[in-house]
């Protein structure tokens, strides 16, 4: 019978390995199709585009915020996967009535490691997970980082303007990249500009999410920042924790090229 501690130290116990799981995080979704357990996923959210066929052929459930529970209790899952910076507390607490609940709490490499390998458990697919794990941590080692640090401020968010913080899996992804996150204050605060200029960065990284940042908003911020520069940059590399994790140095590397060209 499979039993652990979440990430937020609450005890999920099973009474076998599960057959049916709904998964309320996008990036946990991909990393379950990539442990082999597509014909277990039951139900997604509407934001769970990896693999693209799940969106035709699993029930959506509703989005990261908010959830249909009738329909996630007609599905009868015996294991739902959440997470706490994701998801909405109310919602999970509702959930765990309908069937032990899994919390990730990632905010960095370890974590997200911590996370693959505990799903891994519940789901036995331990073997799987410790091969998906060893050869991130080899492809982490292979990441080419500048000489010299490079300032950075990652933008998320527009209206308010909002920017990954210090205590972020983000921030921790830009380290391991070679770039210092300018931005001190921890999560992702709506910063005044004025704070962010004082910061001089080097570059100003819009994300492609949560919001969809196009090249018409470098325009905007240019005025505030004449003299960085600006990257629009693949959001799900710097966020998403788990199997996707697995592609992101490769990415990181071509962008590192890519400044050094500029």
């Amino acid at each position: 019978m499979p039993s652990l501690k979440d990430q937020i130290n609450n005890l999920v116990q099973l009474d076998s390995y599960p057959k049916r799981i709904v998964s309320l995080v996008p990036s946990i979704t991909e990393y379950l199709y990539d442990l082999g357990l597509s014909e277990e996923i039951v139900g997604i959210t509407k934001f769970c585009v990896h693999p693209k066929n799940f969106i035709e052929e699993k029930v959506i459930i509703g989005g990261t915020k908010q959830q249909h529970l009738d329909k996630i209790r007609s599905l009868q899952p015996d294991l739902i996967i959440a997470s706490k910076e994701e998801n909405v507390k109310q919602y999970v607490e509702k959930l765990s009535r309908v069937c032990p609940v899994y919390v990730s709490d990632v905010d960095g490499f370890e974590t997200a490691l911590e996370m693959m390998e505990d799903i891994g458990e519940l789901t036995d697919r331990s073997k799987k997970a410790e091969e998906i794990t060893h050869s991130i941590i080899q492809e982490f080692d292979s990441i080419k980082k500048p000489l010299s640090s490079i300032n950075v401020a990652y933008c998320i968010w527009k209206s308010p303007w909002m920017w990954a913080g210090k205590d972020t899996f983000i921030s921790e992804m830009l380290q391991f990249s070679g770039f210092k996150n300018i931005v001190e204050k921890d999560r992702y605060p709506a910063k005044g500009m004025d704070e962010i200029v004082k910061q001089h960065p080097d570059y100003i990284f819009l994300s492609s999410e949560p919001f969809p940042f196009e090249p018409k908003h470098i325009e905007e911020l240019r005025k505030e920042f004449p003299r960085a520069d600006f990257i629009m940059v693949d959001g799900e590399m710097f966020s998403w924790y788990g199997s996707r994790m697995l592609k992101a140095p490769q990415y990181f590397n071509s962008l590192l090229d890519q400044l050094k060209t500029e």
